[in-house]
Formats: structure tokens, sequence, C-alpha cells
């Protein structure tokens, strides 16, 4: 082999070296959202509120000899599309953190594939108590549980409302479910009779339990469902002569309810965990780069994305700090995030306790009339001791 060969294998094997190294210390922070279909509008936003997060972070990394990526996974929505992504996730190791997802039916079984590879979960949008209540070292959330929304809700249907029969609908989701469940809970509890207590499935027709709440004559309706499902109802609901409150939880918190609705998003309430945008001062810098990013204005969903995100980062950061080449296990992160104070967040500090619930957070009652939804009022709430 003549010198200028092996000089030149040797460049070879240097620059793979150098590439290897370099994918080496190249981290990744995945989310899990709906990218397609009919929630895509949220699951955009959890997206785009993360990739703003590991922007603003890469400096940070950078000055670790680390690279921080954003890799977005679509889970349609759907439990075992959501399910094969979290597989995914765990099989690349370089990604230590996951952003997600947003359907507590997704968030479920997602977290518990990710459990054995001990990719850390912090959640910006799925309520259901089920999410923490497992007790799983990778799950975390920053947004209050069902057992913490339902309660507000059916305070505010018989405070403010001053309901004294109600009619509770829920989608058969574990979201509606648990949420529809807590609110019928403590409508009892507070001597509200609940006249019926049904789940349905329906989409497009609901002509069948209109009828049957025109025979109850509810005073407000509950329904705990999301968005675009709820909208034709409330269409098809006002359409056929009932102006009674609508309530719901943070499942219809999305523009596009207005959109669906029609003439039918008249007296709509409901109880969401991402604050509206206009309502946090500290807010607004965020809105400013969103808007020039992604060219639309940001929502609520967003702001938690970006949250959630910032958690996730940070908690990578303190672990990379904390190890001798700063590239951190799977196993550290998961710790570092259970154990971080995060203080500086557009929706306040976040702790968790023992289960991954944050320890302290507000609930926002919005009221929508035709486009406009408004704040009504905010909720302090906080997690179970664990």
């Amino acid at each position: 082999m003549s010198a200028t060969t092996r000089m030149t294998a040797a460049l070879a094997a240097l620059l793979l070296a150098s590439g290897a190294d370099a994918q080496n210390r190249t981290i990744r922070i995945a989310t899990l959202s709906p990218l397609s279909g009919s929630l895509s509008s949220l699951g955009v936003q959890v997206r785009n509120g993360t990739q703003l997060a590991v922007n603003e972070a890469a400096p940070a990394f950078a000055k670790l000899g680390l690279k921080v990526q954003l890799v977005a996974f679509d889970d349609q929505a759907d439990p075992a599309t959501g399910t094969a992504a979290a597989r995914k996730i765990a099989a690349d190791r370089q990604i230590l953190a996951v952003v997600g997802a947003l359907n507590s039916g997704v968030t479920i079984p997602a977290s518990a594939a990710l459990q054995s590879s001990r990719v850390v979960m912090v959640n910006s949008a799925s309520t259901a108590n089920q999410v923490t209540d497992r007790g799983l070292k990778n799950v975390n959330r920053i947004v209050p549980r069902d057992d913490a929304q339902g309660p507000a809700g059916a305070s505010f249907i018989r405070s403010t409302l001053k309901a004294k029969k109600v009619y509770v609908l829920n989608d058969k989701t574990a979201y509606g479910e648990g949420l529809a469940d807590e609110v019928e809970r403590s409508l009892k509890a507070g001597g509200v009779k609940v006249v019926a207590s049904e789940g349905t499935e329906e989409k497009a027709d609901f002509s069948g339990v209109i009828a049957k709440i025109r025979l109850q004559k509810p005073d407000a309706i509950y329904f705990g469902g999301v968005y675009n499902q709820v909208g034709v109802f409330l269409r098809q609901l006002r359409g056929a002569g009932v102006t009674v409150p609508v309530v719901g939880g943070d499942g219809l918190d999305s523009s596009e309810l207005s959109k669906i609705a029609g003439p039918g998003a008249r007296d709509v309430y409901y109880t969401t965990t991402a604050a509206p945008v206009e309502s946090l001062p500290s807010a607004q810098s965020f809105a400013a780069t969103y808007r020039k990013t992604f060219g639309m204005a940001p929502q609520g969903f967003a702001v938690f994305g970006y949250d959630a995100a910032r958690v996730a980062l940070r908690g990578i950061l303190a672990a990379a700090k904390a190890t001798p080449n700063g590239v951190p296990s799977r196993e550290q992160v998961q710790s570092a995030v259970r154990r971080g104070t995060y203080s500086g967040l557009l929706t306040g500090t976040v702790t968790f306790n023992g289960v991954g619930d944050r320890r302290e957070a507000n609930l926002y009652v919005m009221k929508l009339n035709g486009t406009k939804a408004t704040l009504s009022a905010t909720v302090k709430v906080a997690a179970p001791a664990r």
C-alpha cells in the first residue's frame, strides 16, 4: 500500500470515527400525538410547542458537546398506532424522553410499552386517573387529573349554573368515561340529580340521544368527550331547540369546536388544563415566536407541549451534567425528571409527587358563544398526596 493510499485510508477512518462520535453525542426527544386525523389540530400544537423548546435548549446542550433533536411520531389518536410508535421509540437508543401522548387512551398503553426501556414520558394533556395511578416510574404529567377536573366542572354546574338536574354523556373512551364518572360522582355528592348517564360512540346522528334529553328536561348537560364529536352533537342539539348549557372538559378546547358546531356553539362551557395564551402574560414572547415559526397563533395545547418539553429537556440536562461523558442513560433521565423542580415555566412551577402527578396546577373554565371563547374562572387544584 502506498503512502498516499495509507493516508487516504487513515483520513477515511478518522472521518468515520468523527461521524460516529457525533452520532453518539446526539440526544433525541420524541413527541407522540395525532398529526393526522380528526384530532391533528391539537396534536400538531404539542409537536410545535416541543420544537420551540428544543430550539431554545440547543445552546445549553452544545455547551456539553451534545446535539439535541426532535423526532415526531403520529399516533393518529389510536391506541394500537400509539403503542406501535412507542415500541419504535424504545428501539431508538438516542431517544431519552417523550412528550405525549395527547389522548389518555393512547398514553396508557404507550407508557406501558416504554416502561421496560425506561424512556421517561412527560405528558402535557392526558387527564385520566389511570395514567399515573399505575405508579409507573417513567410517567409524569403537568396537567391535573380527572379527579380534579371533574369536581371543578361539577362545582361550576352546581354553583354557577345553579343546575338541579343534569344529563351526563361520555364518548366511551378512557378520557371521556373517566371525566364523566368524576363529574357524576361530584354532582350527586353535592345534591344535584343526575337524570341519566350514558356513553355513546355516535359521531353523526344524535337524534336518539337528543330525544331522551328532551324527555328528561335537564337544566344542563355534561359531555365527557372531544370537540369533533361534541361539535356535531351541539349543532343537532340546538337545531332541535334544546338551549340548556352544555359543559365539557379540555377535550373541547379547540378552535375547531365552533366551526363544527356552527350555530350550535352557544352557551357552551368547558374546563381546560391548557391556559388561554392571552391569560398568561409570560406567554406573549412564546406566542410571538410561535407565530413567526409556524405561521399561526398558538393555543393552550402548544403552551403545555412547550412546558412539558422544557421539563423533559431540563431533566436530561441535569442528568447529563452529572454524567462524566455528558451522555446520560435513560434510567438517569427518568430519575432526574421525577425529582426535579422546574420554575419559570409559562404555566408556573412544576414538581411531581411520588407517582408523577403535578403537585399544584390551575384549571380554567372557558365560555364559548359563537366563535369566541372567553375565560370565565380560574381554579387552583392539587394532586392527591402520594
